[in-house]
């Protein structure tokens, strides 16, 4: 009996060369019977593979071996072909979605004043909201290394005050001269990266509308001037009481 269709059917690896990670499919089932399913997800059931091939033959389809560690192994009637390139769709699609996982440092000393900190604090909101993660490192120095409490104080301090943008993913930790903490983002990578453009483009909406009424202004102004002129000059010419009427 000739074999269902040969469209998509993996070539056989040479032997001792590299091993195909593709499913088995159609005269490649090697198994005396298999568990079959349907093109539409239906269960047939246990039947003898050159049964499961003959059917896949009559419908014009593909067996494919979907399940190989199942006693017996599970196939499935399809169109390998259309199967692989919508996989192969998908995994596109995926790749393109996909967001790195970006991690900013910021650093600070326990004993860092108000103004260093409001601006420190600044750069891990503006990382948080980009949707990106932040490690926090105190670095402690001479003495200070024997006063941690004053790094940890001040690390709950920021976790607290930017609570609406992150969380704390990995909790306050000694490493050294240092204790470091990670914040992440509540929202992903790619929420934060809709809202950032959202927010530009609010700004150069409302940049656009401030220079348009500017213009407007600016031109009434331009208008209005000799108009204005024009009417004082009528004024002054009838104030001299030479000229008749």
């Amino acid at each position: 009996m000739s074999g269902p269709k040969a469209r998509g059917r993996p070539a056989t690896a040479p032997s001792g060369g590299h091993i195909s990670t593709e499913l088995r499919i159609n005269d490649r089932i090697r198994v005396s019977e298999v568990r079959l399913v349907g093109p539409n997800g239906e269960t047939v059931g246990i039947v003898p593979t050159a049964d499961a091939l003959r059917l896949a033959q009559e419908a014009d389809l593909d067996l494919v071996e979907v399940a190989p560690t199942a006693r017996p192994p599970v196939c499935k009637l399809m169109d390998y072909g259309k199967f692989k390139y919508e996989n192969a769709q998908k995994a596109r699609e995926a790749r393109r979605n996909q967001t790195n996982v970006i991690i900013k440092e910021m650093k600070l000393r326990p004993k860092i004043d108000a103004h260093d900190y409001e601006t420190k604090k600044g750069h891990v909101v503006r990382f948080l909201k980009a949707g990106d993660k932040v490690k926090i490192t105190i670095m402690f120095r001479g003495r200070e290394q024997h006063r941690p409490e004053l790094g940890f104080r001040l690390l709950q301090r920021l976790a607290e005050d930017v609570a609406d943008l992150g969380f704390v993913e990995s909790s306050p930790k000694q490493d050294g001269r240092n204790m470091i903490m990670v914040l992440g983002p509540h929202k992903k990578k790619a929420d934060a990266k809709v809202d950032v453009q959202a927010a530009k483009d609010a700004k150069a909406s409302e940049r656009a509308a401030d220079v348009a009424a500017e213009r407007a202004e600016r031109d009434a102004a331009h208008l209005a001037g000799p108009v204005a002129q024009k009417k004082e000059r009528g004024r002054s010419e009838n104030l001299d009481p030479e000229i008749e009427a």
